[in-house]
């Protein structure tokens, strides 16, 4: 630990500003658990703002369009009882809802099908970029200028309600803008938090961590779903404020790296004692003081099981973003029970989506941990996605409790598998042997992952936005095609680990079957 006798302004280190007054205040350095604590609660809070402000466009669909899906409704899905229900009923939710130009035409359901693909595509583009910059630049100003950058478009498209605005390249052009400062928040929380932390049970740590996501959107779904009421716009322009709000909270408080702020290690605390018994090896290890060069771009894509998982998270963010982006519409213009739910109340009922999906987060690096097989347990994941997404397609609409129940299970075995790559995945590969000790890899091989991740995600609600013209079940269909892929495409790495398996199996079989020579 820092000695009380050093004084701490001695030192030159790039110390937050938040930090300093901590310590004015405490009178003495925070200690390694303290900067922890910090790290790991405004990494929540930033990626959790995140995904607040990313969701806000899903909730207002269906009052920026909601008359566009009434086509959809008349051809036949899986299960058609609910169907009987008199016309007048199925068009209660619609009564004085005009929409707004130009997305309120029988084309605009393609229009924010567009939208999303231009938000998500200049997201993954950027991706790539982010992780390059992220391993070569101050992680702390990188996010703060993507946080506030990202805050002021997204405040922006909903600026364009009271400017009155119908253009429908100016929404075009905002959300592009968002999706390109949106791009730095993945890469550089998850590069800080393994700056700090050590491997040990890193898929829990993880999966519990990474709930920020779900509870980003169920935040930005409460959010943008209470302020429909006062106008659309508001539904925008509030989680823009918060996001950038939290910006400034990271620039004053997030330190990036224990050597930035000169935080020493416990005996017991240190990721980097890897001989002390119950720790294992760091996330990031530096043990040679020596300069390093960030790792390229082409180099990270070489580091085995890189490009299986990448390609394989492009597939599940597809069905994840299908629903992060359409199931409030999907849910609005679908009756349950006989009835039609506002969109306040759709976008309320959507939140168990991603209430499951903190589960699924928690038990698949719960799971992969104890079983240390990565890839088993995301296969397994989305191979059960897939009975999921049959069953609430099907079953859904029968009443509120089973919409309920099935949602909260669909939610759980989609992003279970999303969460394990995006964190626990990225981490293992980001510090893979071939490296050799490299720790400026980390944000190039996250941004690798969730960059190919984010293609898929933005082909995912483009493709929805046209096909639920024509039927929702071409949708499901479509998703549960994605979510067979996505775990055929781990094969490889599933049959090495359940090889891996049996050899140890046999290796200890063998370690006990031999007889003990006592040396008298």
């Amino acid at each position: 630990m820092i000695s009380m006798s050093e004084p701490a302004p001695e030192r030159n280190y790039s110390k937050p500003p938040g930090i300093r007054l901590l310590e004015y205040i405490k009178k003495s350095p925070l200690s390694y658990k303290t900067h922890q604590a910090i790290v790991l609660i405004v990494t929540f809070l930033a990626y959790a703002s995140y995904h607040a402000a990313r969701k806000t466009t899903s909730v207002v669909k269906s009052t920026l369009d909601p008359e566009s899906s009434d086509v959809s409704l008349k051809f036949f899905p899986w299960r058609m009882t609910y169907l009987s229900e008199p016309a007048e009923g199925r068009r209660l939710s619609r009564i004085l809802r005009d929409g707004w130009a130009p997305f309120n035409g029988s084309d605009g359901t393609a229009l924010l099908g567009e939208v999303d693909l231009a938000f998500l595509a200049v997201y993954a583009i950027g991706m790539y970029f982010s992780g390059h910059l992220g391993d070569r630049t101050n992680l702390r100003i990188f996010l703060t200028i993507g946080m506030v950058g990202a805050g002021v478009f997204t405040s922006l498209f909903g600026i364009g309600y009271w400017a009155n605005i119908h253009t429908f390249y100016y929404f075009l052009g905002v959300q592009m803008l968002a999706g390109l400062f949106q791009s730095t928040g993945w890469p550089s929380v998850v590069a800080v938090v393994g700056n700090w932390f050590g491997k040990k049970k890193r898929g829990l740590i993880m999966g519990i961590w990474n709930a920020h996501t779900s509870v980003g959107n169920i935040t930005g779904s409460l959010v943008a779903s209470a302020l429909l009421k006062y106008g659309w716009g508001w539904s925008f322009v509030v989680p823009g404020l918060i996001i950038a709000t939290v910006g400034v909270v990271v620039f004053l408080f997030l330190p990036v790296s224990p050597d930035s702020v000169g935080a020493e290690e416990d005996e017991l605390d240190s990721p980097k004692k890897c001989g002390a018994a119950g720790v294992t090896e760091p996330l990031l290890e530096p043990e040679v003081k020596v300069k390093e060069s960030a790792v390229g771009f082409l180099e990270a894509w070489k580091i085995p099981g890189v490009a299986p998982f990448a390609l394989c998270l492009f597939f599940s963010k597809l069905v994840a973003y299908t629903f992060l982006y359409w199931l409030p519409f999907y849910i609005s213009n679908t009756a349950i029970d006989g009835k039609y739910l506002s969109s306040e109340a759709s976008g309320n009922l959507s939140t168990l989506f991603d209430v499951g999906g903190v589960l699924g987060g928690i038990l698949a690096g719960h799971i992969s941990d104890r079983l240390d097989a990565r890839a088993i347990t995301a296969a397994s994941f989305m191979y059960c996605a897939i009975p999921a997404l049959f069953f609430y397609r099907s079953y859904g609409h029968v009443s509120m409790a089973v919409n309920i129940a099935l949602m909260f299970i669909t939610g759980m075995f989609v992003n279970g598998p999303y969460a394990l790559i995006t964190t626990a995945v990225s981490a293992d590969l980001g510090t893979h042997s071939s490296l050799r000790g490299n720790s400026r890899a980390l944000a190039t091989v996250t941004a690798i992952i969730d960059g190919t991740g984010s293609i898929g995600a933005a082909i995912g609600p483009l493709l929805t936005g046209y096909i639920s013209a024509i039927s929702w079940s071409g949708v499901f269909t479509m998703l549960m095609g994605a979510a067979l892929i996505a775990g055929l495409l781990l094969t490889r790495l599933v049959v090495a680990e359940v090889a891996a398996k049996i050899e140890d199996s046999r290796s200890r079989s063998a370690s006990r079957s031999q007889p003990t020579v006592i040396d008298v």
